[in-house]
């Protein structure tokens, strides 16, 4: 397999795994993260501004997040913005801060979200074996227009199949572990 091809279907396997654990990351295991406030945007001034840069996130305990506004004025817009994330957080804001206590997770709910974690494993999948199928693609084409031999054609496939299978194999890793972070109490 050319060089650049192997490359660029490896770049792809990086890409799919980078946001298979973007993805997890943002999934709540009952611990206190600050990445649970990631996607959250905040109306401030008329313009959609993410948590992050408007305030300080942090988990001073266990079970427990801090929000520290940079201008406390923002601090009922950005209740507001957390209340509307569907989170299940309630803020409590003291004018200066804002707490919010993050509650033990449900034997139910712990399911429920091993179950999202699987379902973006097995997404993840797809889209390698997706990779997988445009690499052989192109390996066919290179074969019919003569660039490669049907004996490079074989072992170059055979290639792009091994790395299918190693980044498959690194996905059920992650979401094995994920999937023990959630029913770990």
């Amino acid at each position: 397999m050319s060089a650049e091809a192997r490359e660029n279907a490896e770049l792809a396997m990086d890409e799919v795994m980078d946001t298979i654990l973007t993805r997890l990351s943002k999934i709540r295991t009952g611990k206190a993260s600050p990445v649970i406030l990631d996607g959250i945007n905040v109306d401030y001034y008329g313009a959609a501004t993410p948590l992050n840069q408007l305030a300080t996130v942090s988990a001073p305990e266990p079970r427990l997040l801090t929000v520290k506004p940079f201008d406390r004025s923002s601090i009922g817009a950005i209740e507001k913005a957390i209340q509307a994330s569907n989170l299940g957080l309630n803020p409590a804001s003291d004018g200066m801060m804002i707490r919010l206590a993050i509650p033990e997770l449900t034997e139910e709910r712990r399911k429920g979200l091993g179950k999202d974690a699987r379902e973006m494993g097995e997404d993840g999948k797809v889209a390698v074996r997706k990779v997988r199928q445009e690499a052989n693609d192109i390996l066919k084409k290179e074969e019919k227009s003569g660039d490669i031999t049907e004996d490079e054609l074989h072992k170059d496939r055979d290639a792009v199949q091994e790395l299918t299978d190693k980044y498959c194999a690194k996905i059920d890793d992650v979401i094995k572990a994920k999937q023990a972070e959630i029913m770990e109490l």
